[in-house]
């Protein structure tokens, strides 16, 4: 949280938040902003912070949420015209978090609390560092190539082989380093002495230019493959095993689990006949309960995964709300972190876990609550 915060010490809180207005997320939070009885949030567009025109109140608690579905907004930080369009990731990194940085600015100096910390942010949308970072916290992950500053660059699909052999890795995830929402994925894995494959949402064009797909499919020749890989390098790439995950009903199964300060507060569970199971590409909800049957009678602890994502989410413990991709393995007794994501946190109509303090409360209400309980707390600590 910024420095300011002592600043707002038992006020209740008055919410900005910067996003796209009109957007579902920006309404989701005004609609439990106005559900908790405080007046509505003002909205500072990512629009106004990129061409500098963005300011605050004092004692404003400002919440940033995700820039995109703004076509503007996408051009400005990628250059690129259409938003379905994969290439342009790096510098759209680079903007995003120079946009970032302005607002944690235009806050302290206005004396306004922020909920996101920049530095947190910086990571979370580099895969190489939030895995090294995770790592280096102990949360298990799955063993990466690339992980951290010091890893060389993937400049190439010679360079992913290279690594895979090295590694001894025969199945892997190709991630673009600043992807979001599978964006630019393939899950390659090999087959024996020249036989290859990928699984991707990833179109080419006849000119070669990459496109995000609804669809996905099948890349079964390493030419193509080779391809889609060394235009989506540029950007920089990520490289994770490919862990089994455990399955039901045949399905693939992985979980969300929104953590809200500190404290796993909301779960669903994504399955898919692909390795994919981002619900936008197909991906199913699942049975919460029946997994968490499936884990304890396996001899796992639902109480322990939920640590785990607890132990990710402390690595950020500046940034008031993060989505956590936990994979559970074969078997449902061990549990490894795939991503954390600064802006997991758009699951509408889902309320809280039993036990979490959330309950009743959609992922935005259980934000909006945890401020409140802060501000409280304040008012408690500075009372005589």
């Amino acid at each position: 949280m910024s420095p300011s915060a002592s600043s707002t010490a038992g006020r209740a809180p008055r919410f900005a938040v910067v996003g796209v207005p009109g957007n579902r997320r920006v309404t989701l939070f005004q609609d439990a902003v106005r559900a908790a009885g405080l007046p509505a949030a003002r909205v500072a567009p990512w629009l106004d912070v990129l061409r500098g025109e963005a300011s605050f109140l004092p004692g404003e608690t400002v919440r940033m949420d995700s820039p995109g579905e703004d076509t503007e907004v996408e051009r400005l930080l990628r250059a690129v015209g259409d938003p379905a369009r994969v290439e342009g990731t790096a510098r759209w990194y680079a903007g995003f978090t120079s946009a970032v940085r302005t607002v944690a600015r235009a806050a302290a100096a206005a004396g306004a609390e922020l909920l996101d910390d920049p530095d947190d942010v910086a990571v979370l949308f580099d895969k190489r560092l939030c895995h090294a970072v995770l790592d280096g916290a102990g949360v298990p992950v799955p063993a990466s190539p690339t992980s951290g500053v010091a890893a060389p660059v993937v400049r190439d699909w010679a360079d992913v082989r290279g690594r895979m052999a090295d590694h001894g890795m025969s199945r892997v995830f190709v991630k673009l380093a600043h992807g979001s929402s599978a964006s630019g994925v393939l899950a390659v894995e090999t087959a024996g002495p020249g036989r290859i494959r990928a699984t991707t949402s990833v179109e080419r064009d006849a000119s070669g230019r990459l496109f995000n797909s609804l669809r996905v499919r099948r890349i079964t020749t390493e030419p193509e493959i080779a391809a889609v890989v060394d235009a989506l390098a540029p950007d920089g790439l990520h490289i994770e095993r490919w862990l089994p995950k455990a399955t039901r009903h045949g399905r693939a199964t992985d979980l969300r689990v929104v953590v809200v300060a500190g404290r796993a507060t909301h779960a669903v569970v994504r399955t898919s006949h692909s390795p994919m199971t981002n619900l936008h590409l197909g991906g199913e909800r699942g049975d919460l309960d029946a997994v968490r049957s499936a884990v304890e009678a396996a001899g796992g602890s639902w109480s322990e995964a939920l640590a785990v994502c607890e132990r990710a989410a402390a690595c950020f413990p500046d940034t008031l709300c993060v989505g956590v991709d936990l994979l559970p393995s074969t078997g449902w007794r061990r549990f490894a972190v795939g991503e954390v994501n600064a802006f997991g946190d758009l699951l509408p109509r889902l309320t809280g876990l039993p036990g979490s303090g959330a309950e009743g409360l959609d992922t935005y209400a259980a934000q909006v609550a945890a401020v409140q309980n802060r501000a409280r707390n304040n008012r408690a600590t500075a009372t005589p």
